[in-house]
């Protein structure tokens, strides 16, 4: 019988979760606001991690300022997530932002836009059908 998980998806779980509690509780710094981890990638031999991220940018904050933030302290988020976890290597941590929730976003309102102009155009041409039948 299979395993239902690959090593590397459980570590890349532990990482997700490890990495949260160390951007939640260890890291501070203003310029990051508020980070959601929305995947890990881990590499076969468990030496790097993609670690996919979102931001809940405040004021002048742009997602893009705030990975920068994020990406100076991976070296120190590396040693922390070594310090709480048990692997041969801790793996090589790089922080990559995660626009599928934007870009999930602009598709929706892309279909209701074209829902809505589709409605409207039905509409229109209801009322010439209407107006060619009282002539």
């Amino acid at each position: 019988m299979s395993k239902e998980f690959s090593r590397t998806q459980r570590v890349a779980q532990q990482l997700q979760k490890e990495l949260a509690m160390i951007l939640q509780r260890e890291v501070r710094d203003s310029r990051l606001g508020m980070v959601t981890i929305s995947d890990v990638e881990v590499s076969r031999d468990l030496a790097y991690a993609k670690v996919f991220v979102t931001f809940l940018c405040v004021g002048e904050q742009t997602p893009e300022s705030c990975l920068e933030a994020l990406r100076e302290h991976e070296v120190h988020i590396r040693m922390m997530l070594g310090k709480r976890i048990r692997l041969r290597l801790t793996p090589e941590v790089r922080f990559h932002y995660d626009n599928t929730l934007v870009e999930g976003m602009r598709m929706s309102n892309l279909v209701s836009e074209v829902v809505n102009e589709d409605k409207r155009k039905q509409h229109d041409a209801g009322r010439e059908e209407d107006q060619a039948g009282e002539e």
